[in-house]
């Protein structure tokens, strides 16, 4: 019977509960990046949290980061092919009760330090341009480890990379 944080996980992985003190800042980093908002990035990183929850037994010592990369990733992924399956409109019955969340300040620091054209920028690029690009160049996986992750060959990374950035240098010209 484990506690909140979940069972003890073997010795050199880390807790649930230290993931969520230590690395919620990089996830929500992340996650906003990929996202391009605040309410859908604290959306991915909850699902994510829970992902991890359930995955740590099973994670093996290596690039932690990469792999709650990955993991918020996938969540992004799966939330943005659901909500193409069923685009819904969500409204509260009582909107003046519903209370903005706030993140953490780590959280904001790390989603503000991107310029706001920049995020809008990366925002505006297709699914696997964005992706390839959060993944290079604000988490800074390898292009091996971004194949990896997203199924498909490096030769496919560098390109949506190649391809991702000029489409980033138009937007911002």
């Amino acid at each position: 019977m484990g506690d909140e944080t979940g069972p003890t996980p073997a010795p050199g992985i880390p807790t649930w509960a230290e993931i969520a003190r230590d690395h919620l800042g990089f996830m929500y980093s992340v996650a906003y990046r990929l996202a391009g908002n605040q309410s859908d990035a604290e959306d991915v990183v909850q699902e994510a949290l829970l992902r991890v929850k359930r995955g740590l037994e099973s994670y093996n010592p290596g690039s932690l980061k990469g792999w709650l990369a990955r993991i918020v990733t996938n969540v992004f992924l799966d939330e943005t092919r659901r909500r193409k399956r069923r685009p819904q409109t969500h409204l509260p019955d009582d909107p003046d009760r519903v209370l903005a969340g706030a993140p953490g300040a780590d959280e904001a620091l790390a989603a503000e330090s991107l310029p706001d054209h920049l995020q809008s920028a990366i925002a505006s690029l297709p699914e696997e341009f964005r992706t390839a690009i959060v993944l290079c160049d604000v988490v800074g996986l390898s292009y091996e480890e971004i194949a990896e992750q997203s199924g498909v060959p490096v030769g496919t990374v560098r390109s949506r990379i190649h391809r991702g950035r000029l489409r980033l240098r138009e937007v911002l010209s």
